[in-house]
């Protein structure tokens, strides 16, 4: 039972650690860009935008297509570099384990 004990004690220790990591991956950001960086976005560690910028010369109203091409690019250069911050921040307590739910 002592073992047991101990075991439990570990287990809330290492949640406390990543619910302070998750907390900590939220007040990240990192920018996605498209288009040689007319288009940006910043995204928090939780994949929240917070911030879009876009250059003026791409907007083109006869080419409404492309813009929107350049911020989806943006928005999944920006979710692809949270997921590598993710892992950088969280792997060390997710490596080897298959949770849902968990970058």
């Amino acid at each position: 039972m002592k073992n047991m004990n101990q075991l439990m004690r570990q287990a809330k220790k290492m949640q406390e650690e990543i619910m302070k990591a998750q907390e900590a991956l939220g007040e990240q950001t990192v920018e996605g860009t498209a288009g040689g960086g007319s288009v940006k976005v910043v995204m928090d560690g939780h994949k929240q935008v917070r911030q879009v910028q876009i250059a003026k010369e791409v907007v083109d109203p006869d080419d409404v297509e492309m813009l929107q091409d350049l911020i989806l690019a943006a928005l999944q250069d920006a979710a692809g570099k949270v997921e590598e911050l993710a892992e950088q921040k969280l792997g060390k307590y997710t490596r080897g384990m298959n949770l849902p739910g968990m970058f």
